[in-house]
């Protein structure tokens, strides 16, 4: 089976060399996780590692924002943005109801699933996309009224991405301990593949693990792995035998 390589140090090993092509894994964790920064690797190491195109589709954080974080581990969205090998999408002015200074935005107006549809696919045909990120999945609440549409909607993302062909992200945010992995109880069915992160204390210190769920046609990890955030190398996942 063809794999698209994460580009996170350790994670890879799990599951049989990287994410099966043309599929999507929901990437699932409470606040301070590391989601958005396991997300932006993806993408950024997805082009500079493996040429490969790719598109970030922030619904929380403003782009700006994103690349100053990211800036922390070295990584210049912003270079690789003028080279037209990443691009943003800011999808936050749909929530806030202001005009956006980013090139590439969606209507101010309201979030619109179709017209987001749409800017991905023409991506896809003017930079050969083959990485997609969505960041984060709850935003689309805010425009929906109820959890059904929620869940239509998100079943027709899927759906979608699956006919552009690319290897994609999307984020969800669930309570702390809530023993649940998505926001709608859907998301985990829909997509291909699913990797929980957790934020906890152990002695006092605060630690953060990964666990690959689910994975579609892969024979992967089935253990708790312990996950670092580190300036030089964005995030890593430990081998439990170094634990």
């Amino acid at each position: 089976m063809d794999r698209a390589p994460t580009g996170i140090d350790g994670l890879d090993e799990l599951i049989e060399g990287g994410i099966p092509r043309r599929r999507m894994v929901l990437v699932s964790g409470s606040t301070g996780t590391g989601k958005t920064i396991f997300s932006a690797q993806y993408i950024y190491r997805g082009a500079v590692d493996y040429g490969e195109p790719g598109i970030f589709v922030t619904l929380d954080e403003r782009p700006s924002t994103i690349r100053e974080d990211m800036l922390q581990f070295g990584w210049d969205f912003k270079a690789l943005e003028d080279k037209g090998m990443i691009r943003i999408i800011d999808g936050t002015v749909t929530k806030v109801g202001i005009p956006s200074e980013e090139e590439y935005a969606l209507p101010e107006t309201g979030f619109n699933l179709d017209k987001l549809l749409v800017e991905i696919i023409k991506a896809v045909k003017e930079m050969g996309v083959k990485r997609l990120v969505v960041d984060s999945l709850p935003a689309l609440g805010f425009k929906y009224d109820t959890e059904a549409e929620v869940r239509k909607a998100i079943l027709k993302m899927s759906y979608v991405l699956a006919k552009t062909g690319v290897t994609s992200i999307v984020t969800t945010e669930i309570p702390e301990n809530a023993g649940v992995y998505s926001k709608y109880g859907v998301e985990e069915y829909v997509a291909d593949g699913l990797i929980v992160l957790r934020y906890g204390a152990l002695g006092g210190r605060a630690t953060r693990t990964l666990q690959v769920r689910k994975m579609r046609g892969t024979k992967h990890s089935e253990f708790v792995h312990p996950l670092e955030i580190t300036r030089e190398r964005g995030i890593v996942v430990y081998p439990i035998e170094e634990v």
